[in-house]
């Protein structure tokens, strides 16, 4: 077996490539028109966080220098996809007095990994130390990010703030991984690996499934009910990892009904069902 029960990369590309089940083109393109559309009408500006024009994010401000503040990652399995494509995310958001933040990185295989994990704690960093430009409080933070950006949410609550940042430790009040991947050990037997060039020390440095959590604040692990076993499961031992380090957090598991990995995100744009709730419910 490559991987658990999975014998082959057809097993796996099957498991993990949301492409071969659902129209994920079509599903891209409506992600690149309503985020177009959303930066019509809402007022934005963008920032350098670091020292490479990819390292870039959008404020979605809510007009309130005492807002909560949400901070978005986007997916992409870490090699393709932008910020402007989910600027979509403010839509239901900010008219709920939330300034909202959607960060971009550099993609593999440009970059590695590591350094795609190094760039969001320098952009969530960023946030913090400026809180969003005056545009919002730096003590209501929350984080979310879908798919790979599930697993650099699931770094950040891992990461100690304080010592390598200066940072309070618990700055992220609340977080939520949609369809998040938090073990990595399947992906250098997939499609992925010639893009994301994989190394064992990877896997074991950045799968949030094997760093020791170090925020005791809620985190939300949200996945559509139509996406495969493996998204499932990758969520589900995910949540009794979060749980056997500290049996007092906050650790909540919760199907999208109805919903597969492009959809899963649509409560972003209606500001309804279960995912837009969950997010409102970290930011109150």
């Amino acid at each position: 077996m490559l991987y658990r029960d999975l014998d082959s990369q057809e097993a796996i590309d099957a498991q993990y490539n949301p492409m071969l089940s659902v129209d994920g083109p079509s599903a891209i393109r409506r992600y690149q028109e309503d985020s177009l559309s959303t930066r019509d009408r809402l007022t934005h500006q963008r920032h350098r966080y670091g020292a490479t024009l990819v390292e870039h994010l959008d404020v979605f401000p809510a007009g309130d220098p005492g807002a909560p503040i949400h901070v978005f990652f986007h997916g992409g399995y870490w090699r393709a996809l932008s910020s402007d494509d989910f600027s979509f995310v403010a839509e239901a958001l900010v008219p709920r007095g939330v300034t909202t933040v959607v960060v971009n990185y550099a993609l593999c295989p440009t970059v590695t990994l590591g350094e795609i994990v190094r760039q969001c704690r320098a952009a969530l960093a960023w946030v913090y130390r400026t809180a969003a430009e005056g545009q919002g409080d730096p003590n209501r933070i929350s984080v979310s990010g879908h798919s790979a950006g599930g697993q650099i949410v699931g770094m950040l609550q891992a990461t100690d703030w304080e010592t390598h940042y200066g940072l309070p430790g618990d700055l992220i009040r609340s977080t939520t991984a949609i369809s998040g991947l938090f073990d990595l050990r399947p992906f250098p037997y997939s499609w992925l690996q010639p893009r994301l060039q994989l190394t064992g020390r990877d896997l074991q440095d950045y799968s949030p499934l094997f760093q020791p959590p170090r925020s005791s604040n809620p985190i939300h692990l949200l996945v559509g009910a139509l996406e495969s076993e493996e998204f499932h499961r990758q969520s589900s031992v995910f949540a009794d990892h979060l749980r056997a380090a500290n049996p007092e957090r906050t650790v909540s598991s919760r199907r999208i009904e109805a919903c597969h990995h492009f959809s899963v995100l649509d409560g972003f744009r209606t500001g309804e069902g279960a995912l837009f709730d969950t997010l409102l419910s970290g930011v109150d």
